[in-house]
Formats: C-alpha cells, structure tokens, sequence
C-alpha cells in the first residue's frame, strides 16, 4: 500500500534503450540489425542455458552413479568384516555351542539337585530324630 489512498497500483517499469552511436541518425536497416543481433543474443543465451542445463543432467547421472558404486561397496565391505572377525576368533562359534550345551544340561540337573536336596533334608531331619540311624555301628556295639 502507498500513502493513504488505500488503492494498490503496481510500479511504473521503464524500458530503456540504448542505442549504438553511429545508428542515431540511420535508417530503418540499422534498426533491423538491431533486432536481429538481440535476436542472435537471445538465441546464444537460450543455446548456454541449454548447455548448462545439459551439463547439470551430466553431472546428475554422475553423482548418482557414484553413490550407487558407494553403497554396493560399504555392503561389499560390511560383509567382509563380518567375515574377518569370524577369522579372527574362530573359537568363538565352538564356545557359544558348548555354552548352549551347559545350559540345557543345567536346566535338566536343577530338578534333580532339588529332589537330591529334599531327600538328603529328610535323612538329616530323621537322624537327629534317632541317632542311632546315624551311626548304625554304635547300635551294634551297645545291643
């Protein structure tokens, strides 16, 4: 908005000329010249940005080849490292077997630990009740 009018009016564009010194006082032909060498410009202009905008697509394809060839190679590399530290500690695979075999072996003792458990209670609990149960060659000695 401008002032206080209220009204929006777009600004005045201007369009200067200029012209070549020895056209000022020429003929119609040098005005045709005129327009064809801004023809010609424009035409150079649109051939460059043409140009450029090929170059861009150039470079484009390029980059993006480039990164394709990057991710195939990280892969490639991943899997290589997952293959040297295999080497490395060839052990390792024969440990986690061995340690999985324990472990299903424990699982199947614990039953049994707490049965050899209750048992080995009940014979104390039943001694101290007859200590004779406890040392039976005493019991053959004093009968």
């Amino acid at each position: 908005m401008q002032g206080g009018g209220g009204v929006d009016q777009p600004p005045m564009q201007m369009v200067l000329r200029v012209r070549h010194p020895s056209s000022l006082g020429g003929s119609g032909a040098d005005e045709d010249d005129g327009e064809g060498s801004s023809r010609s410009a424009l035409s150079v202009f649109k051939a460059k940005e043409e140009q450029i905008e090929r170059r861009k697509m150039e470079v484009r394809e390029k980059v993006f080849a480039h990164l394709g060839r990057v991710e195939e190679e990280s892969k490639r590399l991943a899997f290589i490292r997952q293959e040297l530290e295999g080497m490395a500690d060839p052990t390792r695979k024969e440990v986690e077997s061995i340690r999985k075999r324990i472990d299903t072996v424990n699982r199947q003792l614990k039953p049994l630990s707490k049965s050899c458990v209750k048992k080995v209670r009940g014979e104390l609990t039943q001694a101290c009740t007859n200590p004779y149960l406890l040392f039976p060659l005493f019991q053959v000695v004093h009968s």
